[in-house]
């Protein structure tokens, strides 16, 4: 069950207290590429991305934010590192929260300047912690970036924000490794009230990093950690916000669009499932509602993991039987399948 952390809003979208988890991802391409930013800013909203970061690497990017944010509804996260007056030119563009790394924004003095101006203009902080990227004091001490290593470079930045009386505040404390960053999670998730930025970072490529965001998320969520997420890969970010619904509908934390469910196919199987069930996925991207839809190969499971669907399809020899909210509807040949199965689907998705 999730503790119910402090509400911080960004933009229209409040996260934290008994608000859904919120999926958000990062454009790809350099800031200052205004049209494509853009553009893909507009697909990752088409995808259910909620929230959107973008890398401010420098003054030419920063003088751009403002654009982008009046081209666009999602709300907008300048990623900061290194140079804390790209945060200050960030806010005075209009963005609805800062991400700073207290890794490489290490003067006191200059969190002060990112605080004092946080504060007046509304804008959330994120405290983004990365394993990769922790203060030099803090390595000197633990040596190498363990759990307690994160949480001690947490524990210290906030105690700035502390003494500047500054509460609006999301954090996170990502690694590449999974046990390691679902340990941090874990200690930072009991220590503090303020809602919690999730993921595996550097996760890799889309199978492999789907797979480890996948199992570390999971952890997490399962344990009731995490109030925003996202899923890094080294991909299309569209891919990032599929994997993140993909995790929040598997552990029933959020309903975002059709699930497909096949079966992994066997010898009993007498159609050919899998260019059945590829077919069915890409037919199904055109829906929004959230229903599962079921391809089963074999009399075993076949029908009643159809049944239990919302919508689907359990095959025998060159034939199937199509269901629809727990009814046998039809059964037809294989040939003719898939689009007797999205006529059910049409007939009965609003039924």
């Amino acid at each position: 069950m999730r503790k119910k952390k402090k509400v911080v809003t960004i933009g229209k979208v409040k996260i934290g207290g008994t608000h859904p988890i919120v999926v958000q991802s990062m454009t790809k391409m350099k800031t200052h590429d205004i049209k494509k930013v853009i553009s893909q800013i507009r697909r990752l909203q088409r995808a259910g991305c909620e929230m959107v970061r973008l890398a401010v690497a420098n003054k030419t990017d920063a003088a751009t934010l403002k654009v982008i944010k009046q081209s666009v509804t999602l709300p907008i996260i300048a990623d900061i590192h290194f140079d804390y007056r790209l945060a200050l030119n960030s806010i005075d563009a209009g963005v609805d929260k800062i991400r700073i790394n207290p890794g490489n924004i290490r003067e006191k003095w200059k969190l002060v300047e990112i605080i004092k101006k946080a504060k007046d203009n509304n804008v959330p902080i994120r405290i983004g912690v990365n394993a990769g990227s922790l203060p030099s004091s803090v390595l000197k001490k633990y040596k190498h970036p363990t759990t307690a290593a994160i949480v001690r470079t947490v524990e210290n930045t906030l105690e700035i924000f502390e003494k500047n009386r500054f509460d609006n505040i999301v954090i996170s404390a990502k690694g590449a490794d999974v046990n390691d960053t679902v340990a941090a999670y874990e200690v930072i998730h009991k220590k503090f009230t303020f809602p919690l930025h999730i993921g595996i970072t550097e996760a890799g490529l889309p199978f492999r990093g789907g797979i480890r965001s996948g199992v570390g998320l999971g952890i997490m969520l399962n344990k009731g950690i995490g109030d925003t997420i996202r899923v890094s890969l080294t991909a299309d970010p569209v891919m990032e916000v599929i994997a993140a619904y993909e995790i929040l509908n598997s552990l029933g934390l959020r309903r975002h669009g059709p699930v497909l469910i096949s079966c992994p196919i066997c010898g009993r199987c007498e159609v050919k499932l899998e260019k059945i069930a590829r077919t069915v996925e890409h037919r199904l991207k055109r829906y929004d509602s959230f229903i599962k839809v079921a391809v089963m190969g074999c009399v075993v499971n076949g029908p009643g993991e159809a049944r239990e669907a919302d919508f689907g399809i359990a095959c025998g020899k060159n034939l199937g039987a199509i269901f629809a909210r727990g009814k046998e509807i039809k059964r037809v040949k294989e040939s003719k399948l898939i689009n007797e199965l999205f006529e059910v689907i049409d007939e009965n998705i609003n039924h």
